[in-house]
């Protein structure tokens, strides 16, 4: 009986009444931009064609640039960039295995390819003279930010070691930075005839993507470059240049320590070619201007996180702590065990 008074009384009440219809409103508002959300992304990642790289002038002569070229994540976006038809400049810190890859590209794509022994973890200014050098007279088109490093194990920020946090800034932003200094200003120039588009893939991380406790210093590099790629975004699109920061969970690499593969940790393969198909999408970030999470499962992951805790709660924050707590837990009790063997 005071339920059916309670429910006579607000169907009086105007106020109540047009509170109740702004709650529904809101609702059907929030559940209906979810849904559209959503599919948007199932088009994105299963519906549309894959980019078409001519409009960055494959098989017209133009050349990409790729960073951390020589192994992982970096070796596979040079290798389907030349499959595409660009021809390649290559940039790590190994001369023997640039030569060796560019001999490769050659020799299997038919396409020009020239490297840059780099190390990076220096930031010496004569890197960057060798490499404006090199790129100085080439139509480059295309710039594939991949240079990065992390923690050698999940760390607390007060127990990280200055070399490695100065390292890890340096090679994530710092160098990023300069070299993007360097090659975006020839992309502006080569593009300038209309004839073909530029684009600049930046490297980010579910790290960047979520406050990262154990983590601290390379999960602030990440989100820099989060915010910087789309800053960049916004300058560089009315000269014809797309910038995107591609967001990835763990792969299969070096800087993982990942060697097995999974329906979530693809090979750098894999997941390159789901990066490269996916230009110009924003796949899993539907809610980030000039961002894309290309990988079909870290995209619903990331979906997910975003329309449920979402990325900056301190349940999201908690849960992240524990993770990585477990993860240097496990690799300090591996260590002691390798050193007394």
């Amino acid at each position: 009986m005071a339920l059916q008074d309670f429910l006579v009384s607000v169907a009086e009440t105007k106020v109540l009444q047009g509170f109740l219809y702004a709650a529904l409103f809101v609702g059907i508002y929030k559940i209906t931009n979810l849904a559209l959300s959503f599919g948007a992304m199932l088009v994105d990642l299963f519906l549309l064609p894959p980019a078409n790289f001519a409009k960055y002038g494959a098989k017209k002569g133009k050349w990409a640039v790729i960073t951390g070229a020589s192994d992982g994540i970096g070796k596979e976006y040079a290798l389907q960039l030349a499959a595409k038809g660009l021809n390649v400049v290559l940039v790590s810190r190994t001369a023997s295995k640039l030569e060796t890859l560019a001999d490769e590209i050659v020799a299997k794509y038919g396409v020009e390819a020239k490297y840059v022994a780099f190390d990076a973890s220096t930031d010496a200014p004569e890197n960057y003279t060798l490499l404006r050098d090199t790129v100085a007279e080439l139509p480059v088109t295309v710039l594939i930010n991949n240079v990065g490093q992390s923690h050698s194990i999940p760390v607390p920020f007060l127990e990280t070691e200055e070399k490695e946090l100065v390292d890890i800034i340096t090679l994530n932003n710092t160098v990023t930075l300069k070299i993007t200094q360097i090659v975006a200003p020839i992309i502006t120039k080569t593009v300038a005839d209309k004839s073909s588009k530029g684009l600049i893939l930046t490297m980010g991380s579910f790290g960047g993507l979520l406050p990262t406790p154990y983590l601290a210093t390379y999960s602030g590099s990440k989100a820099f470059l989060q915010q910087w790629s789309a800053a960049l975004a916004g300058e560089l699109k009315p000269q014809g240049v797309d910038v995107e920061l591609i967001v990835s969970y763990l792969v299969t690499s070096a800087m993982s320590k990942i060697r097995r593969s999974s329906a979530t940790i693809p090979n750098p393969k894999t997941f390159v070619k789901s990066a490269l198909a996916g230009v110009g999408r924003r796949n899993g970030a539907q809610e980030r201007f000039a961002t894309s999470t290309p990988y079909w499962a870290h995209a619903f992951m990331h979906f997910g996180i975003e329309n449920t805790v979402g990325v900056y709660s301190a349940l999201a924050n908690k849960l992240n702590l524990g993770m990585h707590k477990s993860i240097r837990a496990r690799a300090l009790k591996k260590a002691a065990r390798n050193k007394t063997d």
